[in-house]
């Protein structure tokens, strides 16, 4: 049973989201081209996400003036209501510029520093993820009025794991995630680099995957997915007694969580 607040949260998320999809989807100009670089010069950001991310903080401003904000593209405020939303407006910026689908739109809220509510939206793919603490995780179609509950797979052994991933843009980092990689490959079933931390845990929630890492995210690349993973049934971490964070982020269900947890560990996936 949600709260009053939890519930407006969602609402809130999931109508911020579905607008700034449909904008993000409808209004991707053919000329697309980079607005300007980040951390590295294959760290992009673009046009489109950075009036993504301005819909949705003038959205959450009109709807929910006393909360804070995190967002990538550089919002931040304080807030004075407990309320923190932790937003992504584009996670997936390469996949939108080479015209790829794996891309979504990722939205947060932490009341009192937890997350309580996860949204993701991936237009391409026509489908939204979304997650309430305690209240299980759902995926909605797009057309449908009401979603179906989600659940993670059933742990399998560690070599029939089918794992996703995902690399950074600093060239000292990818070489060292490679490495990763190589010796995580003949390991277990397969590995899948997507290019969207929100979707791949959302693919953990639903199944499409049987679990996932990554080192070098940020909070608004996983604050959603991570919770719709977890009300799925998955676990969540990073190193064995850690919480995800940037330097580590695992999600798996019991049973492979642990193994996978300790392969990487092994493998020293959380250092350069």
């Amino acid at each position: 049973m949600t709260d009053p607040l939890t519930t407006e949260l969602l609402d809130v998320a999931l109508e911020a989201a579905r607008r700034a999809g449909d904008l993000l989807r409808d209004g991707r100009p053919a000329d697309l081209g980079v607005a300007a670089t980040k951390t590295s010069p294959i760290d992009v950001v673009t046009e489109m996400d950075l009036a993504a991310e301005k819909l949705i903080t003038d959205f959450l401003s009109d709807r929910r003036p006393d909360d804070g904000v995190l967002g990538e593209e550089g919002a931040s405020t304080e807030g004075s209501s407990g309320v923190r939303w932790v937003i992504d407006p584009l996670d997936g910026t390469v996949n939108y510029l080479y015209g790829l689908p794996a891309w979504a739109v990722s939205i947060a809220a932490e009341r009192d520093g937890e997350t309580v509510v996860g949204v993701v939206t991936a237009p391409m793919r026509r489908e939204t993820y979304h997650a309430v603490l305690g209240g299980g995780a759902y995926l909605v179609a797009e057309g449908q009025e009401r979603g179906e509950r989600v659940r993670c797979r059933p742990a399998p052994v560690l070599d029939q794991a089918l794992v996703g991933t995902g690399f950074g843009y600093r060239t000292e980092r990818r070489i060292g995630q490679a490495e990763v990689v190589r010796s995580l490959v003949p390991k277990v079933r397969d590995i899948r680099r997507g290019g969207s931390a929100a979707i791949d845990l959302c693919d953990v929630a639903c199944g499409r995957l049987n679990g996932y890492y990554e080192r070098g995210l940020n909070p608004w690349d996983y604050a959603a997915g991570a919770l719709i993973a977890r009300e799925a049934g998955a676990l969540t971490g990073g190193r064995p007694g850690i919480a995800a964070s940037g330097e580590l982020i695992i999600a798996a269900p019991p049973g492979l969580f642990e193994p996978l947890q300790e392969l990487l560990e092994d493998l020293g996936a959380w250092h350069d």
